[in-house]
């Protein structure tokens, strides 16, 4: 489903986010614009979890933060609702998932309103080198099977930050051998969208258990003559958001990103 409208412009497509005709995950959308990952919070934990992606920015590189109360990015989607543009989110309360919502509004005013202002913060997505990808002839096996990302915990421990502390969640793409290098060269000049890959081949060694059974997203085929390799993914805040168990977090369901107006060339080292 996605496919479709990979030549859309953002504005449009978040327009039919917000109005649910888009629910799916956004890989392959408005392909050659950089995508998000969105972490909103209470203000009073924004410094520690700024501190948090400065100590880690291949896994949480900041592409914008809002003002406290702000509901839009007016520097990469001017005119954007932060709360009703993603196709769905996921809120956390103690570090539980207590719900997946595709519009978020009424919860983020109401927090506003009893117990004080949110402060939110977009996180470059993989989703964003994608296009480069592609268009030097290398696959990216989940748009071609139309399904999410496999993503998984691992064993790399990211920098704590007052009550932040956890361990990087990577995504996984496979990518024919000798395609590689390739793949690896794209990816790292852009490092605000995560970068070159922190791993090929071997997932056992960031101590994932079982490649076709990920922690989010969907499986993927690997065929004969490929290796998985693995690049730090935005789900990382999730993952640091349940073992910190902060009182009121909201985020982005895995797969399901904010699409800035920026095209990923000015994203580009």
């Amino acid at each position: 489903m996605a496919l479709e409208y990979i030549d859309r412009e953002p504005k449009e497509v978040r327009r039919l986010i917000r109005e649910g005709v888009i629910q799916c995950p956004t890989t392959g959308m408005c392909g050659g614009y950089a995508q998000g990952n969105l972490v909103i919070l209470p203000e009073e934990l924004a410094w520690e979890f700024l501190l948090f992606c400065q100590r880690n920015p291949k896994a949480c590189p900041l592409l914008e933060v809002s003002d406290a109360g702000s509901r839009s990015f007016p520097l990469t989607a001017e005119g954007s609702d932060i709360t009703r543009d993603i196709p769905r989110y996921r809120v956390y309360e103690y570090g539980v998932c207590t719900g997946e919502y595709t519009d978020v509004s009424e919860l983020f005013e109401e927090y506003q309103k009893t117990r004080g202002k949110l402060v939110s913060f977009l996180i470059g997505c993989s989703f964003s080198f994608e296009t480069a990808l592609l268009e030097a002839g290398i696959p990216v096996r989940q748009i071609e099977e139309g399904v999410n990302v496999p993503m998984f915990h691992t064993n790399i421990p990211c920098t704590s930050a007052g009550v932040f502390t956890g361990s990087m969640v990577v995504s996984m793409r496979p990518i024919p051998h000798r395609q590689v290098s390739g793949a690896v060269a794209i990816t790292a000049s852009m490092p605000r969208v995560h970068g070159a890959p922190v791993h090929v081949g071997y997932p056992e060694i960031l101590g994932i258990k079982d490649i076709n059974k990920p922690d989010f997203g969907d499986p993927v085929t690997i065929y004969d003559g490929e290796v998985p390799v693995f690049w730090p993914c935005g789900v990382t805040p999730q993952a640091v958001v349940m073992n910190s168990r902060p009182p009121f977090v909201i985020t982005h369901s895995p797969g399901h990103m904010f699409i800035t107006d920026i095209k990923n060339a000015e994203l580009k080292n």
